[in-house]
């Protein structure tokens, strides 16, 4: 997928359409783990246009899966919402999720965003790219295994390897490169850290204003965010020399985090659970994940946010993150093995 603020040609599809084509009554139960204030509006627009109520637990992610779990058959939990694939394979993977059939999410959500047998769908993207501080780095990493490159020693920020993005990443190195070449650029990247791996995303890119690291690794959003609205640490004067590489331009492409959802594998909701995930993939929700959230569409066609656009043109990864998910058990023993912490 090639993503650019181009204004999509594409014929738009309504929310209304895809969520329901009369007004429908009842509830539905979503456990998710998202915990942005603009999703309001998703929720609201879904209760107009539909008359379905929503319910919302919000947690931690392994902690919702756990309950959900606990709850077994009396579950109420129709949709698990959550963030990176790997969490998302990990409900699958720990029974909580279903497959469902929906002619309207295989078609409007790409094959390499959701998982083959339909247990969980992504709806929204972030690109895990490089950053650096230009006043320092006069040659950044073009891919993501020049980040294990010895002229980088030293300069290095990431995430811990109990992250979700962390693991991820580490899984498509797997699936795109071998499993000898991953454990090999896992190891690099460790003898090329700043400091020891800690704090979220949003604390990769202070580190760059700090000048604790000249190079870091982030989602997007975190940085798109700061364009549209104050971020404490990363005001304009704090982001003046930073810039950003998409790695891999010409090999894989960039590679994709998603934020994503299923059907809850008791859900007393089915069917109103299904038709809020048919409204998530609708033009008018993915330009507010966009819009709201700073994150990439994914569905193909859909007008990227300001913010997000400014960040530039780029290739993404196409693979498929189904297969990079079998990957996840084999990542977290990488990390072990080579004492990424």
């Amino acid at each position: 997928m090639k993503f650019s603020s181009k204004t999509s040609c594409l014929a738009l599809v309504t929310a209304s359409a895809l969520a329901t084509s009369a007004v429908a009554d009842g509830e539905v139960n979503l456990y998710s783990s998202r915990h942005y204030d603009t999703d309001e509006r998703l929720y609201s627009d879904f209760e107009e246009m539909t008359g379905i109520s929503i319910n919302r637990i919000e947690g931690n992610a392994d902690e919702l899966i756990s309950r959900m779990q606990a709850e077994g058959k009396n579950s109420p939990a129709d949709i698990l919402l959550t963030v990176d694939t790997s969490r998302l394979e990990r409900a699958k993977t720990a029974g909580v999720l279903q497959p469902i059939e929906s002619a309207v999410l295989e078609e409007r959500i790409p094959a390499n965003l959701r998982d083959a047998g339909n247990e969980w769908f992504g709806f929204s993207q972030r690109a895990r790219i490089i950053f650096y501080d230009k006043a320092d780095v006069a040659d950044p990493p073009e891919t993501y295994l020049d980040l294990a490159d010895p002229k980088y020693r030293g300069q290095v920020c990431h995430r811990s390897s109990t992250n979700a993005y962390s693991q991820t990443l580490l899984a498509s190195v797997i699936e795109n490169h071998g499993a000898e070449v991953a454990k090999a650029w896992a190891r690099g990247v460790v003898e090329n850290f700043a400091r020891d791996p800690q704090g979220g995303d949003t604390d990769q890119l202070r580190g760059l204003v700090s000048g604790e690291c000249e190079i870091s690794v982030s989602n997007t959003y975190y940085f798109a965010r700061s364009l549209r609205t104050e971020v404490d640490g990363l005001s304009e004067e704090d982001r003046k020399d930073i810039a950003w590489v998409f790695p891999s331009q010409e090999a894989e492409g960039a590679h994709m985090n998603l934020s994503g959802g299923g059907v809850a594998a008791y859900a007393p909701n089915r069917e109103n659970a299904i038709r809020f995930l048919e409204y998530l993939s609708s033009d008018q929700a993915q330009q507010y994940f966009s819009a709201g959230n700073d994150e990439y569409p994914s569905v193909k066609g859909v007008v990227l946010a300001p913010s997000v656009a400014a960040l530039g043109t780029f290739k993404a990864d196409d693979v498929d993150l189904s297969e990079v998910a079998k990957h996840l058990p084999e990542a977290q023993a990488i990390f072990n093995e080579v004492g990424w912490e």
